[in-house]
C-alpha cells in the first residue's frame, strides 16, 4: 500500500464548489493525508521541516489546485522555493524524494476543447504543467498525467458528483497500488483510467 499526500492550495476555498467537492471525496479515502497549505500558512511562512517530514512519510504527492493563469496559486510556488532544498530534494546528495510519484489535480474554467492547438488557450493542460514535470524530474520523482476537471463555472451538480467519485476511485487505486504503469501510456488525463 502507498501513502498519498494531497498538497491543497486554494486562496478562496469557500467559494469553490469544485475544490470543496474533490476535498470531500478525498478525505473519505483511507491512506490519504489532506494538507491545506493556505489553512496552515495564511501568512505564507511555510514550516519547511514539517513539510519535508510529510513528504518523507508519503509515497505519492498530489498538488491539488485551481488552474490560475495557467499555473497554480502562489503558495505552491512559495512551497517549492522553500521546501525543495538543494541536497535534500535535488542536487548530488538530494535523494529524499527519489522514486516517489507526483502529479497535479486541477480545476479549469475552460472546456477541454479550449486546451488544444486550435482552442482558446492554444496548448494542452499538460504543456502548462511542464514546470511541475521538470521539477519532478529534477527531484528524481515520477511525474504522472494530471487529473482535470473542466468547465468549473458551468458544471452541473451531477457531473461534479461524478468527478468527485472518479477522484476517490483514483485515490483508492493509488493507495492500493492498482495502477499499472503500462496503463499510463498515451493517457492525457488520469481521469481516463476511471471513465464515468
Amino acid at each position: 500500500m502507498s501513502k498519498v499526500l494531497i498538497q491543497f492550495a486554494h486562496p478562496s476555498h469557500s467559494k469553490s464548489n469544485v475544490q470543496k467537492t474533490l476535498e470531500k471525496y478525498a478525505r473519505k479515502v483511507k491512506g490519504v493525508t489532506f494538507n491545506d497549505l493556505y489553512e496552515h500558512y495564511p501568512d505564507l511562512f511555510i514550516d519547511v521541516k514539517r513539510e519535508q517530514q510529510l513528504l518523507a512519510k508519503h509515497d505519492i504527492v498530489i498538488f491539488q489546485h485551481p488552474f490560475y493563469w495557467y499555473s497554480s496559486p502562489p503558495i505552491l510556488k512559495q512551497w517549492q522555493d522553500l521546501v525543495l532544498e538543494y541536497n535534500w530534494a535535488y542536487g548530488p546528495k538530494g535523494h529524499a524524494l527519489k522514486g516517489k510519484k507526483i502529479f497535479n489535480a486541477v480545476s479549469c474554467g475552460g472546456g477541454r476543447d479550449a486546451y488544444t492547438s486550435d482552442g482558446y488557450n492554444r496548448f494542452p493542460v499538460g504543456q502548462y504543467l511542464l514546470p511541475f514535470n521538470q521539477t519532478a524530474y529534477l527531484c528524481r520523482m515520477e511525474y504522472l498525467p494530471p487529473f482535470v476537471v473542466h468547465e468549473t463555472y458551468t458544471i452541473e451538480d451531477y457531473v461534479l458528483k461524478a468527478f468527485g467519485e472518479q477522484y476517490a476511485e483514483l485515490l483508492e487505486a493509488l493507495v492500493n497500488d492498482r495502477i499499472d504503469p503500462a496503463e499510463l501510456a498515451g493517457v492525457e488525463y488520469l481521469n481516463e483510467l476511471f471513465p464515468h
